[in-house]
């Protein structure tokens, strides 16, 4: 049997969300290990179905650019401990430190390539504080899922784009200028979850659209009609879900924020009245 379901953007995180608190390693660290997530849209929703919270939205991309949000006192990165969450934002470094072969770290990406590479980005002096940990993570041994949607695919390779960008080698930004930091781990996107959701095979077959669904994923669900029927169920739970995250921290970043002092070449930061200019030093 085949179905065709189109998931937009935000709907594609929930259903990477349910796929990913299914995985049997995930679940066996959530009752007797360790999870980390670190804070992004996506990771959110992860966060929300494994333990009800939803996390601080730091760095996004907007249609003003590269930004960050406000500061709402709730936390960007947490760790569950046997299912108990802490807050890690001032401890990241430290609690991948703890981390074990049984344990699981969830994180987000900025790009993926057709080769399977990932990719984050930072905009702050070595990453902030996650930043500092994100080179233990992936040398630490536990087990490392990255989430994140078909949206974030490339057309280049992840390589070439971690070449060209950085943080103080980009002059004009539109928002803080960011470079591009490798993951390795396993990469599971709308494609894989739905596989993981149901024993069906996934098809991309079209991107895009419009009316909310611009870079939205169509896809041929192919399997036994009840394995079909299991994933086209999973994808009408979701249907007309927004964008995980606390309330507070979509609100993005403007002139005369904190970040200001730290972000490179934002071109908003010389703007007047709201309106970008071109301005170089």
């Amino acid at each position: 049997m085949r179905a065709q379901v189109t998931l937009t953007v935000a709907e594609a995180k929930r259903i990477i969300a349910k796929a990913i608190a299914t995985l049997p390693e995930v679940k066996q660290a959530l009752e007797n290990g360790r999870i980390l997530l670190k804070g992004g849209t996506t990771v959110s929703a992860v966060a929300e179905e494994l333990s009800g919270i939803t996390l601080r939205i730091s760095g996004r991309v907007s249609p003003r650019g590269t930004k960050t949000g406000r500061h709402d006192g709730s936390a960007h990165s947490i760790l569950l401990e046997k299912g108990v969450p802490r807050n890690i934002d001032d401890c990241f470094a430290e609690a991948v430190s703890t981390l074990g072969p049984s344990d699981v770290a969830i994180i987000g990406a900025n790009a993926i390539d057709a080769s399977g590479r990932a990719a984050i980005m930072l905009g702050r002096p070595l990453g902030g504080e996650p930043g500092k940990g994100l080179a233990g993570l992936m040398a630490q041994g536990c087990k490392i899922i990255i989430a994140c949607g078909l949206e974030k695919l490339i057309p280049g390779s992840v390589d070439e784009a971690v070449r060209c960008s950085g943080i103080k080698a980009t002059d004009w930004s539109m928002g803080m200028a960011v470079g591009l930091v490798p993951l390795v781990g396993r990469i599971v996107t709308e494609k894989e979850a739905l596989e993981i959701i149901a024993r069906v095979k996934c098809t991309v077959i079209g991107k895009g659209g419009i009316s909310g669904a611009e870079g939205s994923t169509t896809m041929v669900v192919e399997g036994e009609p009840e394995e079909v029927e299991k994933a086209v169920r999973a994808v009408l739970a979701v249907k007309g879900t927004g964008t995980s995250g606390s309330p507070a921290s979509l609100l993005e970043c403007e002139a005369g924020s904190e970040g200001c002092r730290v972000h490179q070449s934002c071109a908003w930061k010389q703007g007047k009245k709201g309106v970008l200019e071109w301005y170089v030093k």
